[in-house]
């Protein structure tokens, strides 16, 4: 960090953050010099969790710790955060990158896939921004990172739900960036286009050709593209970012 806040260790909570570009995320928080809450959604992957925390102490010299919770449910996410303050002191960054998808036509989706999307996606990210909120307008700093998508602006046939889920993170952004800016907190969204996940590894090869033809730069992101603009968001310089909405698609909507 520079300036006056040279000395102050950050720290930061990252949901969904055992794989992809989560796991990207949590390692760019932590080359940065900040504390890093690894959260996996559920007890089950809670020692993939714990591999990475480990791995984040022993490679960048911070603290880092697990924490298993499903963010969908509003005392889940508030347990999540308080395990970071209990160890760190100060939840600092918040990134909430927690998302599934249940993909269909919206004529044949079911109010289950609809809703657990939804629930996750949208309704998870709005119970961590608020369990964090107090905290971070005490110490008059936040930075609150949120995973939009760039179907959330465009829409995609087959993604209703996941698509109404990505534009609601947007407007969640927008009013949280209007109440919280006076109080030293910034609300940014990022909006990924096609990353390499296990999400695109499914692509078969002429769907990979066809996707990366509509790419200005000729191919799919890695997931360090998208943390490396989140660490961005993240830092002290990053302090006159809020309300914004950044697309890092290589191209892809323009």
């Amino acid at each position: 960090m520079t300036g006056e806040n040279a000395a102050v260790t950050r720290s930061a909570v990252v949901t969904g953050s055992t794989r992809g570009i989560g796991r990207a995320i949590a390692e760019a928080l932590a080359a940065k010099g900040m504390n890093v809450c690894v959260n996996s959604s559920s007890e089950r992957s809670l020692s993939v969790a714990q591999e990475l925390a480990a791995d984040l102490e022993q490679r960048f010299g911070v603290r880092a710790i697990a924490v298993a919770a499903d963010v969908s449910q509003a005392d889940q996410a508030k347990d999540l955060v308080q395990a970071a303050l209990d160890e760190f002191g100060a939840v600092d960054v918040l990134v909430n990158n927690a998302g599934i998808t249940r993909d269909g036509l919206a004529m044949r989706m079911s109010e289950e896939d609809f809703d657990q999307v939804i629930a996750v996606n949208l309704k998870g990210a709005f119970n961590c921004c608020k369990a964090v909120t107090r905290p971070m307008m005490k110490k008059r700093f936040g930075r609150m990172i949120n995973m939009s998508s760039v179907v959330g602006i465009h829409g995609n046939a087959g993604q209703a739900n996941y698509a109404a889920s990505k534009a609601g993170i947007i407007g969640l952004t927008k009013a949280l960036a209007k109440e919280l800016a006076s109080r030293g907190i910034t609300v940014n969204a990022v909006a990924p286009g096609f990353i390499e996940t296990d999400m695109t590894d499914a692509l078969g090869e002429k769907q990979r050709a066809a996707i990366e033809e509509r790419i200005g730069c000729g191919r799919l992101g890695a997931p360090e593209d998208i943390a490396n603009v989140v660490a961005f968001l993240a830092s002290e310089q990053a302090s006159y970012v809020t309300g914004q909405v950044i697309s890092v698609d290589g191209g892809l909507s323009l």
